[in-house]
């Protein structure tokens, strides 16, 4: 009975920490793969048992209370504690198994990560993927993702990272669009053409464009009749003969092989190297971490 007990407070005060990060019981729920309710009635009884409430609770919204706020961080530690145990007794397996958690924005997902998922399922089928696609920035650690892969780097102890292989910067055009209006020689010549640009969701910020002119670069904005928030709608705008648009050669790789699109001022591109893997210092054990990096360092 008193380990009963004991086992009710630990699965509280993970239900907690999760609901804490993730700001609801839905959330939390998805996340550790058990039921709304289940959340729910788990934080109930750890709060019965201190005798304090942790949230704030309204039918539209869900915050810690001052109490919560003390104790959330002690309770993250706990989890991650519990996860870095499940990942040390992964690590004594040799075969790659279990969940893989990865997330990716939407281009490097659809056009990188995706397309490799069939052959590392065939090379470790007792590997099963979770892969979310989003321009959101997540918590590795808080939201239990094993793997991320990002445009840009980002600052955190508990994460270790691998700077992925360089890409390119270019314009692109349809072919339809460049027979109409010609190419432009020279950055300086987009303002005389229909240009689609992107939105970044994440901030609302237009995309500045690069280019590489003598031995400097510059970014300019262009005035652009059509934005969009997402890479894809950006390429298909193009490709649709709206104008002139920029991409990454990783994503425009596949519409420049059908004959969609054309590159536009090649001589200005700008290579970048700034993709990176990104994984929680208690996953570096884990094989199936260690297998799906080899792999994307082969693939970048």
């Amino acid at each position: 009975m008193k380990e009963q007990i004991v086992f009710e407070r630990l699965t509280g005060l993970i239900a907690f920490a999760r609901a804490g990060s993730l700001g609801s019981y839905t959330a939390a729920a998805r996340s550790l793969s058990v039921s709304p309710s289940a959340i729910s009635k788990s934080v109930q009884r750890l709060e019965r048992h201190l005798g304090v409430q942790l949230f704030n609770r309204t039918t539209r919204s869900m915050t810690l209370t001052s109490e919560g706020r003390d104790l959330h961080e002690r309770a993250l530690r706990l989890l991650r504690d519990a996860e870095e145990i499940e990942q040390v007794a992964k690590a004594a397996r040799a075969e790659p198994s279990g969940s893989l958690r990865i997330a990716a924005s939407l281009p490097i997902g659809l056009h990188v990560i995706a397309p490799a998922l069939p052959r590392f399922r065939e090379l470790y089928p007792k590997v099963t993927i979770d892969l979310q696609l989003s321009d959101q920035i997540v918590d590795l650690v808080e939201e239990s993702v094993d793997l991320a892969v990002r445009i840009g780097d980002l600052a955190d102890s508990r994460l270790i990272l691998r700077r992925l292989s360089p890409h390119r910067l270019c314009c692109y055009a349809s072919p339809g669009y460049l027979a109409q209006h010609g190419a432009p020689m020279h950055p300086n010549d987009l303002s005389e053409h229909e240009t689609v640009n992107l939105r970044y969701q994440s901030t609302g910020q237009m995309f500045r464009w690069p280019f590489r002119i003598g031995d400097r670069e510059v970014e300019i904005v262009p005035p652009s009749g059509i934005v969009v928030d997402a890479s894809e709608g950006v390429m298909a705008t193009m490709a649709a003969g709206a104008g002139i648009g920029m991409s990454t050669s990783f994503v425009a790789e596949s519409w420049v092989k059908s004959g969609k699109l054309f590159p536009v001022l090649p001589d200005f591109a700008v290579e970048r190297d700034n993709i990176t893997a990104l994984w929680p210092v208690s996953r570096r054990a884990n094989p199936a971490v260690r297998a799906f990096l080899t792999m994307l360092i082969d693939l970048c």
